[in-house]
């Protein structure tokens, strides 16, 4: 068996091991239940027959849960058709444990079996094998969808940015161009921030810390001030401890660029924006709120590069992550809650 994964195979592990495929697990395990135990041609008590059947099958599935997660790492390694019948094997062999026990454990109780106990388990793991066989389908097509969301959301990101690159691009060299006469040092360092910006565009759509975050925000912030002068009014309320959060890469900077583009530019007098850091238990809200233009408030076209922001916190959180806008007739608010339970980083 060669562990060398494939990168184009979908991986089936992530989709058992999430919450909602441990639940999944779950619903499946007692409808198999309630359909043996209701079955025609049963005998006795059906209710009797679902108790003894559901903890049965919900110990079946548990067990091989709780083992295949504890695996992961190993399994992960191999490719989808390996894990696939790695995942069956151990389903199998719980079976036939459990099966064991619980007929040397019922029968010890008076009860008397029809069957031998060779035919018990073999009955048991024919079962168990025919309904691992459709849990492994249905996890391999939400692997694939999941897969098909990733590279439409990648594709989405990357042309999000060819249409805002050169906007920006454009004036961050014009205000380039006006320092290196006025303040060779500060047009220095703003080729530098320039720099950072454009290597964080090349590694769009990985991952990377809520403080590297910020500090690309405030790079991004210096050459609008540049650019800008007093009309642009930043405050900045992060408190003493930024907590090491991943997020994804340029999650901030198109929100405070919408910001800068659609409320303080247009205002001939300027205006403010506060960037403010809220801890919670578990999770960790950033509020970005800027002033409105008197003169135009429509805030047309910020929703591209919101939505572009949700897909892709969608993709990293599911729907632990949250991002919500407000507006009042004097500011525009966007608030971001990132959960401090933070997922496996995808590379």
């Amino acid at each position: 068996m060669n562990p060398s994964p494939s990168v184009s195979s979908p991986m089936l592990l992530p989709a058992f091991c999430q919450n909602r495929g441990i639940l999944a697990v779950v619903v499946l395990a007692q409808a198999v239940a309630i359909v043996l135990a209701f079955a025609p041609g049963t005998v006795g008590d059906p209710w009797l027959r679902l108790g003894v059947i559901s903890l049965f099958v919900q110990w079946v599935g548990l067990l091989s849960m709780a083992l295949i997660c504890r695996l992961r790492p190993w399994l992960a390694q191999f490719r989808a058709l390996w894990q696939g019948i790695c995942v069956l094997a151990i389903l199998l062999a719980f079976t036939l444990l459990v099966s064991f026990l619980a007929f040397w454990f019922l029968t010890g109780k008076g009860w008397q079996p029809y069957t031998t106990v060779l035919y018990f388990m073999l009955t048991n793991a024919l079962i168990a094998f025919i309904v691992g066989l459709l849990a492994i389908q249905f996890s391999v097509m939400h692997a694939e969808r999941s897969m098909r969301i990733a590279a439409q959301s990648r594709a989405e990101l990357d042309a999000l940015q060819a249409r805002i690159r050169p906007h920006f691009l454009f004036n961050s060299l014009n205000t380039t161009a006006e320092l290196i006469h006025q303040d060779p040092k500060a047009a220095e360092q703003a080729l530098l921030d320039l720099s950072a910006l454009f290597r964080a565009a090349m590694q769009a759509g990985g991952q990377t810390t809520l403080v590297h975050e910020l500090a690309l925000t405030r790079q991004y912030l210096s050459l609008e001030q540049w650019r800008l002068g007093h009309r642009l009014q930043v405050q900045w309320c992060l408190g003493d401890d930024v907590p090491e959060l991943m997020m994804p890469v340029l999650t901030l900077q198109p929100l405070l660029e919408n910001a800068i583009y659609h409320g303080i530019e247009p205002n001939s007098k300027g205006g403010e924006i506060c960037i403010e850091l809220v801890p919670g238990n578990q999770s960790i809200t950033v509020l970005i709120t800027n002033t409105l233009s008197q003169q135009n408030r429509s805030n047309k076209g910020n929703g591209i590069a919101l939505d572009n922001i949700r897909q892709r916190l969608a993709l990293l959180y599911q729907d632990q992550a949250k991002l919500h806008c407000s507006k009042t007739e004097t500011h525009f608010r966007v608030k971001l809650v990132l959960p401090k339970n933070q997922p496996e980083r995808i590379t």
